[in-house]
């Protein structure tokens, strides 16, 4: 058998998927609610792909968009995009139009692949993009016709028609009808170091960044990962982690290519098809989020259904921690599965910097650093680096470490200082090495593991008209972790027109869900230096 651990080149990852389309071109690489997609089938494709963008004049160093949720096409255009040495930028499938026109915009993005029913979305931020191709697909594209698992009903819609412009194209039915040839596979000289990957992230503070990530980067860390929590080819792994967040990406596209394993791919959490896909695929390995564990357990029935294959469970606390007394709970729901909190990471790291041991589990704490990784906390004030069991900040160095973020060289020097990340999260090593992590000195907000920058939710909040100044923070919430506050200052004319519901009510049009505000406090004034810059951290503590 062919493990991870003995396969030590370097290459991109999309070298291992043509290799694994060559040794066992018929196993499953993907299983879509019963489609079976194998590692031939997704690795022309995606040659397809590539062709298709180069024919497009797409070319090494081009950012390409992804913009929908989970499903096949998306691990298609992923690969496709990085096999022609372009740059995969994910946008958040929740992106209402400043949200996406934001990002295409400071991407300079000409090309994006999107879930049909986004097109509306895409044609109202168009105005201030360079966008020149739309790529559409629809979610139930790869549906068979009689489905294994329960569906879904937002993907059994039917397709929408793809507006009749030159620009705009079937993503499908583009890869099917090229002429193969005619038109060559794109083999671009590659190096390592080449940037694969831009997600972005809020850094430190300010509008989100776009993180740029190499080729090197999402190879030593899925390389890393896999080997410490020992993923190999005869695995069957559940992937319902968001493949646009780079902890969902790294465990349900690149951990899954990297070792050959059969992935069964879900567009969404719901705890009754997760029960079905373990129980019919003999699922061995799952990523999940504390709040899923408990879901499955409440499923009316659940205990009819044969969980015994599910071997191995990492799980990320957000909204509910991952205690012992869940894991044990969980473990005597499945029968025979191992659970532990899952590891530490961020977007600057390409995640998984830490994992934890099987044998030495730690509870409370992230693990230990990966191989490879180096993980240190200082004062930040000084940064001099604090003493065993002291509180300070996390930061990091390792092979997986980024390379700046897009454009903003001001940014990348406040975060990366002499090939360390600096976090801006505080934590804690003890003295076994373990890692704990305990809160955020910067001021993004985790919305049921979604990452909330206050700039981006202000720049929105500030277009209503009856708006003259507003700061937003994080509030805790029992459930979510946190949830959003707005705090308005009105334009005096308008002050006794407006409530709170009403601000609420807009936003939910104008942004996606998890950054709406959950509550909104009115003012006379926001705290301010004299400088003028807002002091939200006097916000929080009042």
């Amino acid at each position: 058998m062919s493990t991870p651990e003995n396969r030590s080149q370097e290459k991109p990852l999309h070298d291992y998927l043509r290799e694994h389309a060559c040794s066992q071109p018929d196993k499953v690489a993907y299983l879509w609610y019963g489609r079976a997609l194998s590692f031939r089938e997704l690795n022309d494709l995606s040659d397809r792909f590539a062709a298709k963008l180069e024919s497009l004049g797409v070319k090494k160093g081009d950012r390409v968009a992804l913009f929908m949720q989970n499903c096949p096409q998306y691990v298609i255009a992923h690969f496709g995009i990085q096999k022609l040495g372009a740059i995969v930028s994910p946008c958040g499938p929740l992106f209402k139009r400043h949200e996406l026109s934001y990002q295409l915009g400071d991407l300079g993005a000409e090309v994006i692949v999107a879930a049909d029913n986004l097109y509306p979305i895409i044609e109202a931020a168009r105005e201030k993009t360079a966008l020149r191709h739309v790529f559409l697909t629809h979610y139930a594209d790869f549906l068979p016709a009689q489905p294994t698992l329960d569906v879904p009903a937002e993907i059994c819609t039917p397709k929408l028609p793809i507006p009749d412009t030159p620009d705009t194209l079937d993503f499908l039915a583009s890869l099917e009808t090229l002429d193969m040839t005619t038109q060559t596979t794109p083999r671009p000289v590659l190096s390592m170091d080449d940037i694969a990957l831009m997600t972005y992230t809020s850094g430190t503070t300010g509008m989100p960044k776009g993180a740029m990530l190499s080729y090197r980067n999402a190879y030593f860390k899925t390389a890393a990962v896999s080997n410490c929590n020992g993923v190999d080819q005869d695995e069957v792994l559940l992937a319902i982690a968001p493949l646009n967040h780079i902890a969902g990406m790294l465990m349900g596209i690149d951990i899954a290519i990297y070792s050959g394993a059969t992935t069964v791919l879900m567009y969404r959490f719901d705890p009754v098809s997760v029960l079905q896909a373990i129980e019919r695929y003999h699922v061995s390995w799952w990523y999940s989020i504390a709040p899923m564990n408990v879901a499955v357990m409440q499923v009316a029935g659940a205990d009819k259904f044969n969980l015994s294959s599910l071997r191995i469970n990492p799980v990320t606390s957000f909204g509910i921690t991952l205690t012992k007394s869940l894991a044990d709970q969980w473990q005597q729901f499945c029968g025979n599965c191992l659970t532990f909190e899952a590891a530490y990471g961020l977007s600057e790291t390409h995640t998984g910097d830490t994992f934890m041991p099987r044998d030495a589990i730690k509870w409370g704490s992230q693990g230990k650093p990966v191989p490879g990784v180096e993980c240190r906390i200082i004062n930040p004030d000084n940064g001099q680096e604090q003493p065993c069991g002291a509180l300070g900040e996390i930061v990091l160095r390792s092979p997986g470490t980024f390379h700046g973020y897009w454009k903003m060289p001001d940014a990348t020097a406040a975060t990366l200082r002499d090939g360390w990340v600096h976090t801006g999260d505080m934590g804690k090593l003890d003295a076994d090495g373990y890692l704990t992590f305990s809160g955020r000195f910067k001021e993004m907000i985790k919305v049921s593991g979604y990452s909330v920058f206050p700039e981006e939710v202000e720049a929105i909040l500030i277009k209503h008209p009856a708006i003259q100044q507003v700061a937003v923070i994080g509030v805790p919430d029992a459930t979510k972790g946190e949830v959003v506050k707005a705090v308005v200052v009105m334009k005096p004319n308008l002050a006794d027109d407006l409530t709170a519901e009403d601000i609420m009510l807009w936003s939910r049009e104008q942004m996606s869900a998890y950054k709406v505000p959950r509550a909104v406090e009115f003012r006379t004034s926001l705290p301010a230096t004299g400088a003028g810059k807002l002091l939200r951290r006097l916000l929080k503590e009042a």
